[in-house]
């Protein structure tokens, strides 16, 4: 069985296909296509739609599609023998020109015979992989996924009406998986942008892009969800619809009825290496500011809170005192980050930030990463059955965390532990001041999780040092607990039933 993955959608399909306008592979008797009034076909979707009760995207297409181009990046590649790893036999094309080299290279990752795969290496050989992107100004400003263009030598853009123009990298953050390129052309058509925000599940959408090389290639669907955590994607609340896109639509744009563009297709969640049923886009409001700080200082800035938070489900937030399970429990503080100067804890909740809800601990990381370092943020947490008003300075990251939503503690349903007080060789080697080390796990606390070799260090947010201190508080607690613990690098609240 495959195991389902998370894929950049449209990266890198090497298309060598020549299509003759003139070819028929069959044909059969059809009815003649109804004539549609020319008035009809402009009208936008959500007008089509009030009047016929059907959504006709023609008008979009013919409104907006001129200002979807096709984007052809050479990279250098490596030839490739065949693949393994997996224990599958069969030949991969070697050379990068045939359609399917790069969909192979892209959807099934690294591939023996290059480098660290235990093959020979091969001499270096360019390969044109194709991607879609949108014009954003008149003068030449291009959106597309920084995924499309990684790495590339060449990048060339391709519009409608056929012109080609030698684009620039102006940049790419992989952060955000968002690209800017500019050619020199002037009144060019441009896409009109939206505001995600006012987007609602179920709502029709439309995709343009260039799947698998076919140019202008239209999909519709509708929004599934919205403000979806990725794994590995702390920054960026996507969008999740049904509309089918598959390799080569990555940075194009996801129309609303209106015409607006509300996100740029990116990554697809797929057992195949195709589209199915699952497809993911990146807000445009995201992807402006993005775009903004690239061309105005060539890199992007990040704000930075410095915790590790975690979800709330509602064993924990009966722990804590809280009726509901809604914001973001942190989990760990970094000892010399703004959360920490500003007197946040671990065992905090963080329920709002400049007076805008964080419902969950995947809505923080992009709160935070879109204010700009320096600015002042009120942000109200949970904290001993009662809220609290801090006030944080917000910082510059400069690495891979903002506020990493770390996965959440395994929950199932007194105590059953053995446990030790740490030496002082072993608070020293894991900079700890305090904590019980875990020998044996039995009864509740193995079934909610904890193993042997994790820190106990606080329970219900009180710091736990003693053996006996830690008797008295599950002797006190009601019919659950929340357990701070220390594993490995990483401090997670884990939830115990002792029902």
């Amino acid at each position: 069985m495959q195991a389902k993955t998370l894929k950049r959608s449209a990266v890198a399909m090497a298309v060598a296909v020549a299509l003759s306008a003139g070819y028929v592979a069959g044909h059969r008797n059809v009815a003649p296509p109804e004539v549609i009034a020319p008035a009809q076909a402009a009208m936008m979707p959500a007008e089509a739609a009030a009047k016929t009760g059907v959504p006709d995207f023609s008008g979009l297409v013919e409104t907006y599609g001129p200002a979807v181009v096709n984007i052809s990046a050479k990279h250098v590649v490596k030839h490739v023998a065949q693949r393994g790893g997996s224990g599958n036999a069969g030949q991969l094309p070697m050379d990068p020109s045939d359609p399917f080299y790069q969909f192979y290279k892209h959807f099934f990752g690294g591939m023996p015979g290059g480098p660290g795969a235990g093959g020979d290496d091969q001499p270096d050989a360019p390969s044109a992989s194709l991607g879609s992107g949108f014009i954003v100004s008149s003068d030449g400003y291009i959106l597309t996924n920084a995924h499309v263009v990684d790495g590339a030598n060449v990048v060339t853009v391709k519009l409608t009406d056929k012109r080609e123009f030698k684009a620039k990298v102006v940049g790419a953050d992989k952060q955000s998986d968002v690209a800017v390129l500019k050619i020199d052309a002037t009144n060019l058509p441009t896409v009109k942008i939206g505001d995600p925000r006012q987007s609602k599940v179920g709502q029709w959408v439309v995709a343009i892009g260039s799947p698998y090389g076919f140019d202008n290639t239209v999909t519709s669907g509708i929004i599934s969800a919205k403000s979806r955590s990725l794994p590995n994607e702390n920054y960026t609340p996507f969008i999740q619809t049904d509309v089918p896109v598959n390799p080569g639509n990555s940075g194009g744009p996801l129309f609303n009825l209106q015409g607006e563009v509300i996100g740029i297709n990116s990554m697809i969640y797929s057992q195949t290496g195709g589209f199915q049923g699952l497809s993911f886009a990146i807000p445009i409001n995201e992807a402006i500011k993005v775009k903004d700080d690239l061309v105005k200082t060539g890199h992007v800035s990040r704000g930075r809170l410095g915790v590790a938070v975690q979800s709330m489900n509602q064993t924990l937030a009966d722990s804590f005192g809280m009726k509901t399970p809604q914001g973001a429990l942190v989990s760990s503080v970094d000892a010399t980050g703004p959360a920490a100067k500003a007197g946040l804890q671990p065992g905090d909740v963080i329920l709002s930030v400049n007076g805008s809800p964080v419902a969950d601990s995947a809505d923080l990381p992009s709160q935070v990463a879109s204010m700009k370092p320096g600015t002042v943020a009120d942000v109200q947490v949970w904290r001993n059955k009662a809220t609290k008003d801090l006030k944080v300075t917000i910082g510059t990251l400069s690495d891979e965390k903002v506020a990493s939503a770390d996965t959440p503690a395994q929950e199932q349903g007194r105590l059953g532990v053995a446990v030790r007080p740490l030496t002082p060789q072993e608070k020293s080697g894991a900079s700890l001041t305090h904590g019980l080390l875990v020998q044996q796990a039995d009864g509740p606390a193995a079934s909610a999780g904890v193993q042997p070799g994790d820190v106990i260090l606080a329970v219900n947010g009180n710091p736990v040092t003693t053996v006996d201190q830690l008797k008295q508080m599950v002797k006190r607690a009601g019919n659950s607990i929340a357990l701070l613990i220390q594993r490995d690098d990483a401090q997670i609240f884990v939830p115990v039933d002792l029902g």
